[in-house]
């Protein structure tokens, strides 16, 4: 990957809020940006340092203040907080307050009984570590990664009351978390005195499991809704239109595999696609912009390689609007109707 050279001094673009978009967090005092800048992808011990801070500072300059990542995000795990770590301490340290960071435990990230899930110990343990990565003493948002069956909700949620209450994170979120579960969730967050700001789920075009009864739920009790994976893992670009590229991420091991190109699928992608051009948008905008037309959706988590690709998504986010015909055209493209 051809990258230029980053100049050593950062200074961000002194209009970077005046076109940015935000929605307010539920009924909390915060407001996030209609994109969110995540790292799960391509910012690994394995990725280029230089490319990996330009796509940061690419953002931030667009008005992108949130930044996400998780304790096992990598490869190796931990290597993407690594990664941000090092890009706070050269260029945003004087920018922390303007920031909202946030990271998340849950699955495997050591072993034995107490490297996973949602046991306090795990969830109180794993944010220690991920601070140190960061090189921060706090987070903005802290979440519960995924619901474990064999802890007590209870425990789950006592140890987030416990880190907002220790200062190491400010607010509270869930992630992955169904319906019912949520609303316990937010119940005993709620009883605490710790209120649960956020939850973000997974959804696209193709998974749309949060209607309606997830975003039900979060619209009822005030709470934000991010979501992740707007792009299908890519699917939903112009990435696959012509077949698999040799340096896509479906041709690499990665939750994106070949057989899930299915041609079916690529039929509706290529006439989705179709409908982004008729209306002077990429693919990938109008992904993003569908997963934003509920005001229930407060942010779309986006992953990127490059920062043309940030640049294309936030450019996408002026034109959010849709008429009820597109909606009615995409709606039967989904269901598979011509």
């Amino acid at each position: 990957m051809a990258v230029l050279p980053v100049s050593p001094e950062y200074i961000p673009d002194p209009e970077r809020y005046q076109e940015s978009l935000y929605r307010r967090c539920g009924r909390s005092g915060i407001q996030l940006p209609l994109i969110s800048l995540g790292l799960w992808h391509n910012f690994s011990g394995v990725d280029i340092f230089e490319n990996c801070r330009a796509m940061v500072r690419t953002a931030f300059n667009l008005g992108i203040t949130h930044f996400d990542l998780a304790n096992n995000y990598g490869p190796p795990p931990g290597s993407a907080e690594e990664t941000f770590g090092q890009i706070l301490a050269k260029d945003f340290r004087p920018y922390r307050d303007e920031m909202i960071i946030s990271t998340k435990a849950g699955y495997y990230m050591w072993p034995g009984p107490y490297g996973e899930w949602g046991s306090r110990k795990y969830l109180v343990s794993s944010l220690d570590q991920s601070l140190k990565r960061l090189g921060l003493d706090y987070v903005d948002i802290f979440y519960h990664h995924r619901p474990d069956p064999n802890t007590p909700l209870e425990e789950s949620m006592s140890a987030l009351d416990h880190i907002v209450r220790s200062g190491k994170a400010l607010y509270a979120g869930i992630s992955n978390y169904g319906p019912i579960e949520t609303q316990q969730a937010i119940r005993i967050l709620e009883r605490l005195g710790t209120p649960c700001l956020i939850h973000q789920p997974k959804y696209n075009m193709f998974e749309r499991w949060i209607e309606p009864e997830l975003l039900n739920v979060l619209n009822e009790e005030g709470v934000g809704c991010i979501v992740f994976s707007p792009l299908a893992q890519g699917m939903l670009t112009n990435r696959y239109l012509n077949g698999i590229p040799e340096d896509s991420r479906a041709a690499k091991p990665s939750f994106l595999k070949p057989e899930h190109l299915t041609d079916p699928k690529m039929d509706q992608v290529r006439r989705l696609n179709q409908i982004a051009l008729d209306h002077g948008l990429s693919l990938a905008q109008l992904a993003i912009n569908w997963t934003l037309r509920n005001p229930v959706v407060t942010s779309a988590l986006i992953g990127a390689s490059r920062p043309s690709q940030i640049e294309e998504i936030v450019a996408g986010t002026q034109k959010i609007d849709f008429s009820k015909e597109v909606l009615n055209q995409i709606e039967m493209i989904l269901a598979g109707s011509s």
